[in-house]
């Protein structure tokens, strides 16, 4: 029902940066959480980053906090993904995610199970 449609993608160079966006189809989109998840090649899909229906909370992953930062536009249904500091290890297929279930003021969760809806995913490539 809610197609979200990842962008941003590509390859940097380590400590370089990319925005990555994740558009919404639906306008329910402003009460859903979002997060941003991440898979390796061989890896398990894990939380990077997450944003609660309302904007006002965030939760990040530890080994992204200082670098990463989750932002919204509503106006936009855009949920964006600034990615600063670039390493090796943030090469991953990064994913949009909607949790349709949570209060828009609760805070985003790090659980794959939490969230619903998931885009097709953008690659992000950091060479060394």
């Amino acid at each position: 029902q809610v197609q979200l449609v990842e962008a941003g993608g590509g390859l940097v160079q380590a400590g370089g940066s990319l925005r990555l966006s994740c558009v919404a189809s639906a306008r329910t989109f402003s009460t859903y959480a979002m997060g941003w998840f991440r898979q390796a090649p061989g890896k398990e899909r894990d939380f990077v980053a997450g944003i609660s229906g309302n904007s006002i909370s965030t939760r990040y992953a530890d080994s992204v906090k200082g670098r990463f930062t989750i932002s919204r536009d509503t106006a936009k249904n855009t949920v964006y993904l600034q990615m600063n500091s670039l390493k090796p290890e943030d090469t991953a297929v990064y994913y949009c995610a909607a949790d349709s279930y949570r209060a828009v003021n609760s805070n985003p969760l790090p659980l794959l199970g939490a969230y619903d809806y998931w885009g097709q995913g953008t690659q992000v490539t950091v060479s060394s």
